[in-house]
């Protein structure tokens, strides 16, 4: 797997992303999260302007990377992958 986890916790939202120690996000009183499987977060709102900025928020913490795809994703993103050095 990805190694990342999510999980709701009273009124936040804890992630396991990589890091020495979780990553704690207090989820606004609009916004409902709903974690589907350890990896898939859901989020609804009627505020959409309040939605993007907390799920940019939350990618924020582990943007994609180019190189080995890893990263926060939104559903059905592509990411472009880059070649790695040449070896000589």
């Amino acid at each position: 797997g990805v190694g990342y986890r999510a999980a709701v916790q009273n009124n936040e939202i804890i992630l396991n992303l990589g890091y020495s120690h979780p990553v704690n996000i207090k989820i606004p009183n609009i916004i409902s999260v709903e974690v589907v499987q350890n990896t898939t977060i859901n989020l609804k709102s009627c505020d959409k302007e309040l939605l993007g900025l907390f799920a940019a928020n939350i990618r924020a913490w582990r943007q994609p990377e180019p190189y080995k795809g890893k990263g926060i994703l939104y559903k059905g993103e592509q990411i472009i992958r880059k070649a790695g050095k040449s070896a000589k």
